[in-house]
């Protein structure tokens, strides 16, 4: 069981790594056509698109100039991994 949930947070790890690259890729012009910026995005965009579609409907996504999805995204995903190791401690407690 708990190579299960440390393969989890790994995942979610992984997917951290890559939408801080892509936050990264994002100020560097001319790279939208490699094809490893394309796969990044394809990994990343399930995830951000959502996120970005809230924001958008929010009063505080409409002002903005600035994509704030990935600040988003990191925080769910904390919370995320959070939840995940409470219940991996509950689980060896009981």
């Amino acid at each position: 069981m708990l190579t299960v949930y440390t393969a989890i947070i790994r995942l979610i790890e992984l997917l951290e790594i890559a939408v801080f690259i892509r936050c990264i890729i994002s100020w560097i012009p001319n790279l939208k056509n490699n094809q490893l910026v394309r796969l990044l995005y394809q990994i990343t965009e399930p995830v951000l698109a959502p996120v970005r579609a809230l924001l958008e409907r929010s009063a505080l996504g409409r002002n903005t100039m600035v994509d704030l999805s990935p600040i988003i995204v990191f925080l769910l995903l904390d919370l995320l991994k959070g939840i995940i190791a409470r219940a991996l401690l509950v689980n060896t407690l009981f």
